[in-house]
């Protein structure tokens, strides 16, 4: 697919665009929020502060969002938003921590998932937001799929449960790739697995390594993953990621995905190289013109309209699979040590950041907008990627991220893929070090 300009159906069957503008009362995690609230309730907060934490830096789609809505807060509310960037690394390393504390945030980006987000609303750190999902109407802005990840249950296990976040935005992982060198090497766009492994055997045949990864971070894991998925259903998703049955990594699909991800490793369709690559190596590396492709997220993809100068980007949906990584994006949670007041404001500001002005902008600088309005999405690259989503939301294809079901598995996967790619573990070595891994994590869920 090359920028094909499908309709917005997206953005209109996740969002109804009316907007409840109004102050909420607030709530602790077992008592839900909002319960107090009226379209007319008290927004003039002159004096007060609200800090607002994210790891999204400016220049990202969802930074200048999220900026534009805390400049649209101070001015409709008279406060003042103390505006706080941190890493994602750091704010996952210190979240329980940090939520509980005196400096705790109002509101906070945060990672969704059990291993993090449903693992904080057990320990009773965020609240619980069913009342402003009322009083506000998040329910009817956010498509059915998207909220899965909005929801925890007693266990933290998403999908069902309560409400602990919000997102305004949604990302899915797909397949960049350098159409100029594509085109060089008379390749045409893969649509099936074939196609793509024929491809890029061709670039090896031509002395170039055609996909680019790292193994340090989470981009190999992502793609280990797809390559699962490309031949699972949703019974292993509901398996995999909400404990819904056995996982057995010595089995199809799982054996598979990982059988082929070494033996594109052993064709040189992957480099050993990954081992020392971050994903900034990776992403660097297509910037730079160097790789037809990489697998990766829609969070780069406003990064590369921006910084690729060398040749024409292109995008396209895994070749010949119906389920991919994604979700709604990153959520924002209101810790529990938030006063009434101060949650009443950052439920405001959640609020804003839902509008279609805001989700405007959003969509315009390359994000995933979840409740615009699609007449306010002009650019033809971000319409171009809102319709590459469409196609996964229309056959429910968002499978979620592989390191999700515990709350150590980010860096187990990681340990797995370096070895598997490296060659220091065969691949069955593998798939028993990360069954290991995998059943420690989720045993307390089964």
């Amino acid at each position: 697919m090359r920028y094909r300009k499908h309709g917005l159906t997206a953005l209109v069957a996740v969002g109804a665009l009316s907007l409840a503008a109004c102050s909420s009362g607030g709530g602790g995690s077992e008592e839900p929020g909002g319960s107090g609230a009226t379209p007319t309730g008290e927004t003039d907060w002159s004096g007060e502060t609200l800090t607002v934490l994210v790891y999204e830096n400016d220049e990202s789609a969802m930074g200048k969002a999220w900026r534009a809505a805390a400049e649209i807060f101070e001015e409709e509310t008279g406060a003042t938003v103390d505006y706080q960037i941190t890493s994602f690394e750091d704010l996952s390393d210190t979240a329980s921590q940090l939520f509980v504390s005196s400096d705790a945030p109002d509101v906070s980006e945060y990672n969704k998932g059990n291993g993090t987000a449903g693992a904080l609303s057990t320990l009773g750190v965020l609240q619980n937001l069913d009342g402003f999902y009322e009083s506000y109407g998040w329910s009817e802005k956010l498509a059915e799929s998207l909220q899965t990840t909005t929801m925890y249950d007693e266990n933290g296990v998403m999908g069902s449960g309560s409400h602990f976040g919000v997102p305004n935005y949604g990302e899915f992982v797909f397949l960049y790739y350098n159409a100029d060198l594509l085109a060089e090497h008379g390749v045409e766009v893969p649509t099936s697995m074939e196609e793509l492994e024929a491809a890029m055997q061709t670039f090896v045949d031509a002395g170039i390594t055609p996909l680019t990864t790292s193994a340090q971070e989470y981009p190999a894991g992502q793609l280990w993953y797809q390559l699962v998925l490309s031949e699972a259903d949703r019974d292993f998703v509901n398996a995999y990621q909400l404990y819904d049955g056995e996982v057995d990594f010595s089995a199809d699909p799982i054996a598979q995905g990982t059988q082929r991800l070494a033996d594109w490793v052993k064709k040189g369709y992957v480099s050993t190289s990954a081992t020392g690559m971050t994903a900034e190596d990776a992403g660097l590396t297509f910037i730079n013109g160097e790789a037809p492709f990489f697998f990766s997220g829609s969070w780069w993809y406003g990064r590369f309209l921006t910084d690729i100068t060398g040749f024409e980007l292109g995008i396209t949906d895994f070749p010949g699979s119906t389920l991919v990584p994604g979700s709604s994006g990153n959520i924002w949670v209101i810790p529990t040590v938030t006063d009434e007041l101060h949650t009443q404001m950052a439920a405001y500001f959640i609020d804003i950041t839902m509008r279609p002005e805001i989700q405007a902008v959003l969509g315009n600088g390359g994000g995933l907008p979840v409740a615009a309005n699609p007449d306010d999405i002009t650019d033809p690259d971000a319409q171009a990627l809102i319709s590459l989503f469409n196609t996964v939301l229309d056959r429910d294809g968002l499978a979620f991220y592989p390191d999700w079901p515990t709350s150590t598995f980010y860096d187990d996967l990681n340990a797995g893929m370096q070895g598997l790619i490296n060659g220091s573990l065969t691949v069955e070595q593998t798939a028993s070090q990360l069954q290991a891994d995998y059943d420690d994590g989720t045993e307390q869920y089964r």
